[in-house]
């Protein structure tokens, strides 16, 4: 057929197709962005759950280890966050993409901004990438030089692109992911790039090694559907390609294994998350979020500009397309779509573990296979109206599928109706001229005005389902500067405190505290600040700051943030304190006598009648209430508790003014602090603390004071997996990091080394070594059939005598 070309003034070059897919995708996200009213665009809140939990106070710590600002620890020992924990798996988990780094050439006081960049930057990226995809598959054929990229943006610019990548960052390196791993495949099938195709498995296991996942099983879906569809079954031996691709794959994710390797046991090593069974959505629900302008947490965002079903629909009926590839990639669409309600196929998509949250998480896959399904309905050129009105007959009985389904709202039913019209009218227009750049008018501006749309609505929905947090401000800033101001590490701790920003505010804020949240946190810290009387969301992997005198003092907080200034006390200890010879202590359900035990003196007075002796703090220990605690004429207390989702921490109700007053509100264990035990215990301890402490990004070192005699040296730091103390396993007392110390002894040094990483080294090493031997071997035959190409050339065709060649 012949093509329709853009008109280009005389000397003008099109826009290639890469950097069409970029430009749409990016002008669809900011304008989205933008008619919504959220940051940066406007006064609504953007961050939102884990965005602004996780990831973008991760980043702004990935900014400070960037620019050296991390004292005392940083990589891969976390000093901050969860008073000392691994920060490989982290960097493995949330900040290890090739765009993370990007951060740090923004202010650190524009890492939300930074964040947001990085985001679009991705979604650009992965146009591009699939323009690039679809440029190479089906270039020749293609009917204009804009459908690549009019394609590749659609798929950038899928629904879960929009309503969850957006929002979960790391995820969107899957999205690029997709179409560099088909490439790949490709590069397979056709014997070339023996060297480019593991690196680039790597790179994109790297990046997000869980849609990396994903993205590789795709992959190879669309792998066998090019060898069926292909030459490659009778001019290509197809076992020899399904080795070349497995080698690829397995060597590539051998190169990523110093990533990969700790992130698997820092997953094995954390509080485990929450069991769901996976319960597929109705079928009218799956066929609602096809459209635009649909949102929810629970179903497969499966929408992709409306141009992209009628083309796969369209191609059913193709009687020039030959009968394999007119059934197999519509084919696999049905089958992607199949396996995503099917319980074991779940399953095997999210890495043999349903995900916590969305349970949809693989649906970019299938949004990459419906594009690349529609590459190659125009492989051949653009339907005829026989195709065209078959299509999109197939299209209105999927909508009329989906009119049952509570999420096709009238605006999403008109939008992808208005759509199906504005690209069927454009494929019907005569394909020359004029009518070719009104047809690109067309396709480009129901792309952009759909995800544009369906940009606007998710960022609505999300602020009216899910917890949002202000961005960063001058209330920030001051809170930062004041902490930054006050930080004494490693001599102490300065804790973030109360009220929180976000699930890591020593990440985000500075200072040293017990605040962590992410998918590694350990169990053993989860452990030992729940015994101690931490609170924490998100089912113990969000723990929340514990604002205690006695856990300050055991875990060195010489300053924190309270009732807008930060706060400075002396009843601290220093990090590393000497305890007499005998066991750790072994706790048990109440916090006060777990504290006790682990300071080694009694500091608690039990309530009489249900009131504390005046002159005492009163501290109230209910878990699982929810309500607001008060004692007399002091400020009320909001507890937020409901095992297991939440827990809520032991709370400081004031000091007891009156006799034999009573708390009001949730009731629970009373604690009755005695200040002046708590400073005579520490200073007992004092007398047996390091005289200092120096501390690295790779371990610790302390100096004993004279004397002191045998026993053990405590830690004032979790005992997570990966230190050693004389060259053996650290040991626990009470959950924190612990060296047996004998008489005469004068200093203790601890190094920490991330579980797995010796061994993904070694995974890397070897992986990195069989790449090169099969890349000189690659070589050697190459060389071996010139050689024997060149002694044929001396034959007879050289001399007449033959055929030539």
């Amino acid at each position: 057929m012949p093509k329709s070309n853009i008109p280009e003034s005389a000397g003008a070059r099109p826009l290639p197709p890469s950097a069409l897919a970029a430009v749409l995708a990016v002008v669809a996200v900011c304008g989205g962005d933008a008619v919504a009213r959220v940051f940066p665009f406007g006064p609504r809140r953007r961050a939102v759950n884990d965005l602004a939990n996780q990831f973008v106070p991760f980043h702004a710590y990935l900014w400070d280890v960037l620019h050296g600002r991390t004292p005392g620890g940083g990589f891969p020992l976390d000093c901050r966050a969860g008073w000392g924990t691994s920060f490989l798996p982290d960097y493995g988990t949330y900040l290890s993409s090739p765009f993370a780094p990007l951060v740090a050439l923004f202010p650190r006081g524009d890492v939300e901004y930074a964040v947001y960049a990085v985001t679009v930057l991705k979604t650009a990226v992965a146009a591009a990438a699939m323009a690039f995809l679809l440029h190479r598959m089906y270039g020749p054929g293609l009917p204009a030089r804009w459908w690549p990229g009019v394609l590749g943006a659609a798929y950038a610019l899928c629904g879960w692109s929009l309503a969850e990548g957006t929002y979960n960052p790391m995820w969107l390196d899957g999205l690029i992911a997709f179409p560099l791993l088909c490439l790949v495949g490709e590069w397979v099938r056709e014997g070339r790039r023996p060297l480019l195709g593991p690196l680039t498995v790597a790179v994109c296991w790297c990046a997000n090694f869980y849609t990396a996942h994903m993205a590789t099983l795709g992959a190879a879906l669309v792998l066998l559907v090019r060898i069926a569809t292909g030459p490659a079954g009778r001019d290509v031996r197809v076992p020899r390609v399904l080795v070349r691709a497995v080698v690829t794959t397995v060597v590539g994710a051998g190169l990523a294994a110093p990533v990969l390797v700790p992130v698997f046991l820092g997953s094995l090593h954390a509080h485990p998350g929450v069991e769901r069974e996976f319960v597929p959505v109705g079928g009218a629900d799956v066929l609602a979020r096809l459209f635009p302008v649909t949102y929810s947490f629970a179903t497969p965002a499966a929408f992709v500009c409306t141009v992209v079903p009628l083309l796969v629909a369209a191609l059913l009926f193709r009687r020039d397309v030959p009968g394999r590839e007119r059934w197999l990639w519509p084919g696999l669409c049905a089958a992607v779509v199949a396996s995503t309600q099917w319980g074991p196929a779940h399953l095997v998509w999210h890495a043999f573990a349903t995900p916590n949250g969305s349970p949809y998480r693989q649906t970019f896959v299938l949004s990459g296979v419906l594009v690349l399904a529609a590459g190659a309905a125009l492989a051949r050129g653009l339907p005829d109206r026989r195709a065209l009105f078959g299509g999109t007959a197939v299209v209105l009985v999927l909508a009329a599928g989906a009119l049952p389904s509570a999420l096709l709202t009238r605006w999403a039913l008109l939008l992808g109706l208005a759509g199906l019209a504005a690209v069927a009218g454009a494929l019907m227009l005569p394909r020359r001229g004029r009518y070719g750049l009104l047809a690109a008018l067309l396709v480009a501006g129901t792309l952009v005005g759909q995800a544009a749309a369906t940009t606007a609505h998710a960022d609505r929905e999300r602020l009216a389902h899910l917890d949002d947090y202000p961005p960063w401000g001058p209330e920030h800033a001051r809170r930062a500067a004041a902490l930054a101001a006050a930080d004494g590490w490693p001599a102490y701790r300065t804790d973030p405190g109360l009220p929180r920003v976000a699930g890591n505010d020593p990440l985000l804020l500075g200072g040293q505290g017990a605040a962590y949240y992410s998918s590694h946190t350990p169990a053993v810290l989860t452990r030992t600040l729940a015994a101690l009387g931490g609170g924490w969301t998100s089912r113990g992997r969000n723990l929340l700051s514990l604002d205690n005198p006695v856990t300050d003092a055991l875990f060195g907080v010489g300053a924190r943030w309270r009732d807008g200034r930060v706060v400075r006390h002396g009843t601290f200890l220093p990090l590393v304190t000497v305890r007499p010879p005998g066991p750790g202590p072994a706790y048990g359900p109440l916090p006060f006598r777990n504290q006790e035990l682990l300071l080694g003196a009694r500091v608690y007075g039990a309530p009489r009648a249900g009131a504390c002796p005046v002159g005492s703090e009163v501290f109230l220990w209910a878990p699982d209430a929810t309500g607001t605690a008060r004692l007399g004429a002091n400020a009320p207390v909001r507890l937020l508790g409901g095992q297991p989702k939440r827990r809520a921490a032991l709370v400081s109700l004031g000091v007891q003014r009156v006799a034999g007053e009573r708390p009001s509100g949730p009731r629970g264990e009373l604690g009755c602090l005695d200040h002046g035990r708590l400073r005579a215990a520490v200073a007992a301890l004092r007398t047996r603390a390091a005289v200092s402490v120096s501390l690295t990004a790779h371990g610790l070192r302390a100096v004993l004071p004279p004397g002191v005699g045998g026993g053990t040296a405590v830690v004032a730091a979790p005992r997570i997996a990966g230190w050693s103390c004389a060259g053996a396993p650290a040991r626990s007392y009470g959950g924190l990091l612990a060296v047996p110390v004998t008489p005469g002894r004068t200093s203790v040094s601890c190094s920490f080394r991330p579980p797995g990483l010796r061994a993904g080294l070694a995974a890397g090493a070897a992986a990195l070594v069989t790449l090169l031997a099969l890349r000189a071997g690659a070589r050697t035959r190459a060389r071996a059939r010139a050689r024997s190409g060149s002694a044929g050339g001396r034959g007879p065709a050289a001399t007449g005598g033959g055929a030539g060649a």
